[in-house]
This record gives structure tokens, sequence and C-alpha cells, in this order.
């Protein structure tokens, strides 16, 4: 299974390193999480620098891809040779987006129809582009889920565990990283968000 996470320069750190935390609690053989990125290296928006693992080539091909956020998206959308060599497919793949990054799904036409979640700053970036955008932190239809927030990369995260795993294993990851003294809360709380839409 090769999931890798999109992250391009100035990305949101929470939503490019949870999500990678998290789905590497898989443990299977056969289970790779990378970080793909149109550079060798990239910054975050806190100066954070990291190293990709895969390349941009590699998301045409993996079997997830997610796409974080960050303070560039604006600029990478109008990057026709980024944008133009993504071929992501939504029968085959599944594929998220948080924040900013539902920008990208909306311009490569992957969001048609299909109702999306962002965070406030991208909101009216995502309207104009023609999609509807929901005020909830998560939505999937199909192989397609947007989360808003930047702590929603959980919900991200946790849905593409439970789609390809199962629910159970899903909680019992997000049991594990929740906060002592509230794994009860996250455990009712993740589930409850994405189960609707397994």
């Amino acid at each position: 299974m090769q999931i890798t996470i999109l992250t391009f320069d100035q990305f949101n750190e929470l939503d490019s390193l949870v999500a990678l935390n998290i789905l590497n609690r898989v443990k299977k053989s056969n289970w790779k999480v990378s970080i793909a990125s149109p550079t060798e290296y990239v910054s975050s928006m806190n100066g954070v620098v990291i190293k990709s693992t895969s390349s941009l080539v590699d998301v045409n091909t993996a079997d997830v891809v997610l796409i974080g956020s960050g303070t560039k998206t604006r600029e990478i959308v109008l990057d026709h040779e980024i944008m133009n060599t993504l071929k992501l497919d939504p029968l085959r793949q599944l594929i998220g987006a948080q924040c900013s990054g539902t920008l990208i799904l909306s311009k490569l036409g992957i969001l048609n129809d299909i109702p999306a979640c962002t965070d406030i700053t991208t909101k009216p970036w995502v309207i104009e582009a023609g999609v509807s955008v929901l005020n909830q932190p998560f939505f999937a239809k199909k192989n397609i889920a947007t989360a808003g927030g930047c702590l929603s990369s959980v919900y991200l995260a946790a849905w593409v565990v439970a789609r390809l795993e199962g629910l159970e294993i899903a909680k019992e990851i997000i049991n594990y990283v929740a906060p002592v003294g509230e794994k009860e809360l996250f455990v009712s709380q993740v589930p409850k968000n994405i189960e609707h839409y397994l």
C-alpha cells in the first residue's frame, strides 16, 4: 500500500506531519507512507525543513494521496508544470485534501459536484473555484475526502486507515495518540466524524 502526502514549500506541519505519524502506526510490511514534493527539500511555514521521500510523479501511482495546506497554495495552483504533472484518479486512488489542499483538488477538477471542507482562510478561494463549502470538519464521497482546520488531519488519516484496514484499527491508533484523560472522548469523536463516509 503506497500512501503519499503531497507537501509543498511553506507547508503546514500539522497537516503533513500529523497524518504521516498516524498513518505510519499501521505496521504492515506492504504499508509505506511517504512525503512527496516537487523538490528534494521543503520548508514549512515555520521554517522546519524536511526531505521528501517520493516525487510528484510517484503521486500518480500511489494508492492513497493526501494533500496538505500551506501559505503558497494559491501560487501552486497557478504553476502549470506542477498541476500538469498531477494525474490523480479517484476511481483507483483514495484522495484526501485538507484546508488549502482542497483548492488544489478543485483546480484539478476532482471536486466536480462534490461539496468540500476547508479552512476559513481558503474558503473564499474554493467557493470562487466553484465548489460548495461545508461548515464541518470532514466530508467524503466515495474515494474523495476533504477536511477543514489544521487538526482535522487526524480525521483524514483515520479515514484512510478505516477504509483500508477497518474502523477498529483506526480506533486503536486514535486511542494510542489521544491525550491521556481524554482517550474516550477522542475515540468516540473521530469515528463519529468519519464512519458515515466509510
